[in-house]
């Protein structure tokens, strides 16, 4: 079904700001009002509903998603790197003057103020007949939730940030502690607990509200944040997880287009094409559709390729993991997405490598002739050939790119097309995660048979059927084999590294395990070295067993948080910047 985008007037958001509806599925359909004042705005449930709808709509944003949570779990881990003008990530020097950290910053505070609004409001409904109890229970649930899981972010990313909990804030806050502020997610999360509905109810047609099980999950991780892990434990525990939420058989179809709102999947951001979609010169998304996965392709593809991967990530895998050609390609490597090979025969069928074969394999001026012709000599089936690595066109990019970004098979790049734009949602919390926090909270609290076995789970399905008694790493950053890995919380940290790599966790959970533990993870997987410039060629593991092409850098003091943007500082004197920025 088509969702129109309306727009509708909250009087009591922040006087009479315009708040622009674009959400998708068909729950967040939305009503137009424009009555100035809360009594005469909400007085049909449809209107209330509209309104926590729009709390849903502040993550429909790129920006938000890609540019400031996806970039944080991922560019700081140093799996990943980007190439275009965000480049600052790769040596840790991104800036406060960053416009995509205040876009995050500022639509998480209107999220914030919504869901304050919202709780008012639904009450005053609930009393007044406008919505029957058990909706109004439900919409103060995933109010709760969202207020929570915004708060969530903020902490993981910045520290401690302003506590705000009603509806007309001064906007003049001083920061609360991180732990007050991962103390508010849990209070948020264990009252959105009581008020969800259960996965097992909710219906066809509300398929991506947050539910009962989404706010154990993130109630679970912030007690981890607060390094209360018995409390974690038995949030991690209740049956709306564990009867609810189950692995996919297999690790392939986790991130597939046709598998969106899957059984493992917890809470993700919803998008949806609609219909024609043509680029408007802006970098918000289109509403329905975004630009969040295109960012991942090869250049030669796509015409971006902004993202990119590390060659070590990919030989860190140990062998038979059947997760790394599902996480990370590069040169000779197949994109093995189910949905692709259907439609397109795997990358041999998009249009931009057609043309290219057809037309001299030419793609631009900075490479030379073979782009598009396979190591075989046909047309390339591959992400770039092993003797012409796709390094794009200023050749500064590994050749490596993020299979879980490359799953949308409606989505042809093609240098610029209106279909850069894709409709892929967009998974923040899935169930492997829990078991793998629930799985550190068992090393914390000593029991480690608990946590081998939740291990075991994960990697069970990794390896298509039972993993090895042995876990170990494939190659360390110089190239030599690793050594068995022992330490418990080591495993846990290497599992959630090869399971969660490329979504919007890892770093998050790097930096939730402790103080230097996220520097120490680097270090031990990259190294350290002079320069943090790669090479163009080789990649990948020469004749002086090394791995060429590897960025190898050290994290400094205190950049394993962001800096508060600016502009915030500047509306907002009483906040204070991070140390180090």
């Amino acid at each position: 079904m088509k969702i129109n985008k309306k727009y509708f007037t909250i009087a009591a958001l922040c006087g009479a700001m315009l708040i622009p509806l674009s959400c998708k599925k068909n729950f967040l359909t939305q009503t137009n009002t424009t009555a100035s004042n809360a009594d005469a705005t909400f007085q049909k449930s449809q209107d209330v509903v509209a309104l926590v709808n729009s709390i849903y709509d502040g993550y429909q944003n790129s920006d938000l998603l890609k540019k400031s949570i996806w970039y944080y779990a991922n560019f700081t881990s140093h799996d990943w790197f980007n190439d275009g003008g965000d480049i600052a990530w790769n040596n840790y020097t991104i800036s406060p003057t960053f416009g995509a950290l205040y876009t995050f910053w500022q639509n998480a505070y209107f999220d914030i103020i919504r869901a304050n609004s919202a709780l008012e409001i639904i009450a005053t409904a609930k009393t007044k007949g406008v919505v029957t109890a058990e909706l109004g229970n439900r919409l103060l649930g995933e109010a709760y939730f969202l207020r929570g899981m915004s708060y969530y972010y903020l902490a993981g990313s910045f520290g401690g940030v302003p506590l705000e909990l009603k509806s007309n804030p001064s906007g003049l806050a001083p920061r609360n502690t991180q732990a007050e502020v991962f103390a508010q997610v849990v209070a948020d999360m264990k009252q959105a607990e009581t008020l969800l509905q259960s996965k097992t109810v909710l219906p066809a047609t509300e398929k991506g509200r947050a539910t009962k099980g989404a706010a154990y999950a993130y109630e679970g991780s912030a007690q981890m944040w607060l390094g209360k892990y018995t409390e974690a434990l038995t949030a991690f525990n209740n049956t709306e997880l564990t009867a609810n939420y189950h692995l996919l058989p297999n690790f392939i179809d986790v991130h597939e287009f046709s598998n969106q709102n899957n059984d493992e999947s917890l809470f993700e951001i919803q998008f949806d094409i609609q219909g024609s979609q043509s680029w408007d010169g802006g970098w918000q998304n289109g509403g329905e559709v975004a630009w969040i996965d295109d960012f991942s392709w090869p250049h030669e593809l796509s015409g971006f390729g902004y993202d990119y991967g590390n060659p070590g990530l990919e030989y860190s895998y140990q062998t038979g993991d059947l997760r790394k050609n599902a996480t990370i390609i590069g040169p000779g490597d197949q994109n093995i997405s189910p949905g692709i090979i259907a439609k397109w025969g795997g990358i041999k069928g998009y249009q931009v490598v057609i043309d290219g074969f057809k037309n001299g394999t030419k793609d631009n001026s900075a490479q030379k002739y073979g782009s598009f012709v396979g190591d075989d000599g046909n047309i390339i089936n591959t992400c770039g050939a092993l003797r012409q690595p796709w390094y794009g066109d200023d050749l500064t990019r590994s050749g490596y790119y993020c299979a879980k970004k490359w799953r949308d098979p409606n989505l042809t790049g093609a240098n610029g097309s209106s279909t850069i734009f894709g409709s892929q949602n967009q998974i923040l919390m899935r169930y492997a995660e829990v078991l793998l926090s629930r799985a550190e909270c068992k090393v914390r609290t000593g029991d480690i048979p608990g946590a081998m076995a939740d291990l075991k789970l994960v990697r069970d399905r990794a390896f298509g059927g039972t993993a090895p008694a042995v876990m170990q790493d494939g190659l360390t950053y110089d190239g030599k084999p690793t050594s068995p890995i022992t330490d418990p919380l080591q495993m846990v940290l290497s599992e959630y590294r090869h399971e969660l790599t490329g979504e919007y966790s890892l770093f998050y959970l790097l930096r939730r395990a402790g103080p230097g533990v996220a520097t120490a993870f680097i270090q031990k997987n990259y190294g350290t070295d002079a320069t943090v410039t790669p090479q163009p060629y080789p990649y990948g593991p020469t004749a002086d067993g090394k791995l060429h092409g590897v960025w190898r850098t050290t994290l400094p003091a205190n950049h394993d948080i962001l800096p508060i943007p600016q502009t915030a500082i500047g509306l907002n004197p009483n906040l204070k910047q991070n140390p180090g920025y």
